[in-house]
Parts: structure tokens; sequence; C-alpha cells
């Protein structure tokens, strides 16, 4: 997901989507561990844009408290 739609959410629906990228993300990572799977490019990818939410969220709250 690209930052500029990430930036487009509100704090409750980037949560909410966090939640489900780690429920996601363990899938993926037992999958993996299984050797039932090698998208090992969705991990990442999976990874970046969590991070990116992770990051926005922070922005925020670091504005929310200069105010």
């Amino acid at each position: 997901m690209k930052s500029q739609k990430v930036r487009d959410l509100d704090d409750q629906e980037l949560r909410r989507q966090l939640a489900e990228m780690d429920e996601q993300k363990f899938r993926l990572a037992f999958q993996m561990s299984m050797g039932q799977m090698d998208g090992l490019k969705k991990v990442r990818a999976m990874r970046k844009t969590r991070a990116r939410m992770l990051t926005i969220l922070r922005e925020r709250e670091i504005a929310g408290a200069k105010e």
C-alpha cells in the first residue's frame, strides 16, 4: 500500500488494518515454517507496509503532542 493511501486513513482504521496484518503475518510465517509457502516477496511487502503504517501513526502522535 502506498504511503498516500495510508495517510488518507484515520487512526482507528490504521490500527484495525495493523491488527489484521499481524494476524496475516503470523499465518504466513507459520506456512513458511511448514514449507508450504515460498512467497517471501509477500512477507517483505507486508513488513514494509506495516512499518509505513506505524511511522504515520507515530508522526500523528508527535504532531498531536506539539499542539
